[in-house]
């Protein structure tokens, strides 16, 4: 095979995975009118940039560090529960909202900082005292973390209480835009913004920034990264925090969407963001953002031409996947 033989099947290797992005998303034209069409695209893309920030997290732990943290969804549920108290009435953010929307988003976006600094602490606390012991033993991972699933959520009962929270959208968020005769929920919109603005941040760290250089080559070949002098287990640790923040940070945004916050909110999401991973590929950020918006377009286009197939939708999308990339469809690492 000649050269350009090679490179063009390079390219069609790469870019293959956002052709299929493209099919899905257009598609539905065929037997959807364009403004059902629109509002549907937009609800599926604010769903899955909210799924892509709880996942994102857990894709780098999982990829990176080789930890299977089934514990993942207690700190979407931390991060819930902590919005809870800072942006409903007598919360010390609730005096920013209901006045204009860049007050209404700064709330919402200091609730997300506080719930990010709060869930990196406690996780930690957490790879310390717990993900430390159970390196390399992927089944010892799975009962310990699941444990720390179930004792984080009787915590949450006993701090916040059994009963379900309302946390209702803040005030400018709340009801629609219309383009035209098309009516675009406010809130979807910020959702979209949010999780680009975070997808662009972490692609900018792990290719563009001396860290992201030295994690992405600790994962490749360990070893010699050591030998430079540096400390893989320390950057790990601190990859370990982000993904924990970011589940936090995801846990605030899918409580405003939900309006309600209960103590399985994360546990819920976790078959979501399992998939996600799956699909976009151990450890690939950008696998699992094109994962992330496949899984919310899938899940909202089904419902409306297919609703009794919408539920197994996503895992009929991942078979599909694995069945044609059996490792994702970026996995981040060619081993």
């Amino acid at each position: 095979m000649t050269a350009r033989a090679l490179k063009t099947a390079g390219m069609v290797e790469r870019h293959a995975p956002l052709a299929m992005a493209g099919l899905i998303l257009f598609l539905p034209l065929i037997l959807i009118d364009p403004g059902t069409w629109l509002v549907l695209a937009i609800a599926g893309l604010a769903m899955g940039m909210m799924i892509f920030l709880m996942a994102s997290g857990l894709t780098l732990v999982f990829g990176l560090m080789d930890v299977l943290n089934f514990a993942h969804g207690a700190f979407v549920a931390v991060g819930a529960y902590l919005a809870t108290g800072l942006l409903s009435p007598g919360g010390p953010f609730a005096g920013l909202m209901g006045v204009s929307l860049l007050g209404d988003v700064g709330a919402m976006l200091l609730a997300i900082l506080v719930a990010c600094a709060a869930a990196g602490v406690l996780g930690l606390v957490f790879e310390r005292v717990i993900v430390r012991r159970v390196y390399g033993a992927h089944l010892r991972q799975i009962l310990i973390t699941v444990g720390g699933l179930i004792v984080a959520e009787q915590l949450i009962t006993v701090i916040w209480g059994a009963d379900p929270i309302p946390l209702p959208k803040p005030e400018t968020l709340r009801g629609s835009i219309f383009i035209g005769d098309i009516a675009v929920e406010r809130y979807r919109l910020v959702a979209c913004a949010l999780g680009l603005v975070a997808y662009l941040g972490m692609h900018f760290a792990l290719n563009r920034t001396r860290i992201g250089l030295l994690v992405r080559a600790g994962v490749e070949n360990r070893e010699m990264v050591e030998a430079l002098g540096y400390r893989v287990r320390r950057l790990f640790v601190g990859v370990f925090v982000a993904g924990t923040a970011l589940a936090a940070a995801g846990g605030v945004m899918w409580a405003l969407y939900q309006e309600i916050v209960t103590v399985h909110i994360g546990a819920d999401v976790m078959i979501l963001v399992f998939i996600v991973v799956i699909i976009g590929g151990l450890g690939s950020v950008g696998g699992c953002f094109l994962g992330a918006l496949l899984v919310g377009l899938t899940a909202n286009f089904m419902g409306y031409l297919a609703p009794t197939l919408a539920l197994g939708s996503n895992i009929l999308l991942m078979v599909a996947v694995l069945l044609w990339r059996p490792r994702g469809l970026y996995p981040a690492t060619k081993n």
